[in-house]
């Protein structure tokens, strides 16, 4: 196990992040997954049955000591780190025009500075391993949605994507933006039901990701856009 991958992945506690934790230890994969709830971690490592290559860690996604820490365990707990995962966030389904600003502030840190600090506390150690850097981006961050504050953090995402590839590149680091259609998962909790139409499962988007991180060497796959079949936008 000491030389196998390891995956560091925020918000893994549950759907899409839970499902990536998944197929990456059943590949082989030693992986950290951090979130706010200790006993939504708990509860995940405790489905698993607590397996040697997992590690779980609470912490915010958008304090920068927590992800520094959080990187920091990783490399002390399995002494290496290949890949990185930006899988935290939320929306508040409202819009500019009519919607909460007090909840924008949050959301706006989650989605768009998480990534950004993972990107920065895990970087030194991507370049040792030539390794890669995942976003889990939107479909909303590529097609304009009215008054969509959520869709304008994802659109953020989009963009540090690519800035961040154009940077890293030279130190032999790949980046990849997933960019999910609409997915069951709970995410559309505070919404208060699943959306009309079908729906891609975290599963289903897992093997996107999964697919993204075992690329050959050399390859670097940067934008994939998965949405369930009938989604038109």
């Amino acid at each position: 196990m000491t030389d196998s991958p390891v995956a560091l992945i925020t918000g893994g506690g549950s759907g899409i992040g839970a499902a990536v934790a998944r197929r990456l230890l059943d590949a082989g994969h030693r992986v950290t997954v951090t979130g706010r709830g200790e006993e939504r971690l708990r509860g995940f490592a405790d489905e698993l049955g607590n397996p040697e290559g997992l590690l779980t860690i609470v912490g915010n996604a958008a304090e920068y000591d927590h992800v520094q820490a959080a990187v920091d365990a990783t490399l002390k707990e399995f002494g290496r780190l290949d890949t990185v995962i930006a899988n935290a966030g939320f929306a508040t389904h409202d819009t500019v025009a009519e919607g909460d600003p007090a909840g924008w502030p949050e959301m706006v840190l989650t989605n768009v500075l998480g990534p950004a600090l993972l990107i920065r506390a895990s970087i030194d150690a991507l370049k040792e391993t030539r390794g890669r850097i995942v976003l889990v981006g939107s479909v909303a961050g590529h097609v304009h949605g009215p008054g969509n504050i959520y869709g304008a953090t994802k659109w953020a995402v989009t963009g540090l994507a690519e800035n961040t590839r154009r940077q890293v590149t030279e130190f032999g680091v790949g980046v990849t933006l997933i960019s999910p259609g609409r997915v069951e998962t709970p995410f559309w909790d505070s919404y208060g039901s699943l959306p009309p139409g079908h729906l891609l499962t975290a599963d289903q988007l897992a093997e996107s990701i999964v697919w993204a991180i075992r690329q050959p060497d050399g390859v670097d796959v940067n934008t994939v856009v998965v949405r369930p079949i009938g989604q038109p936008v």
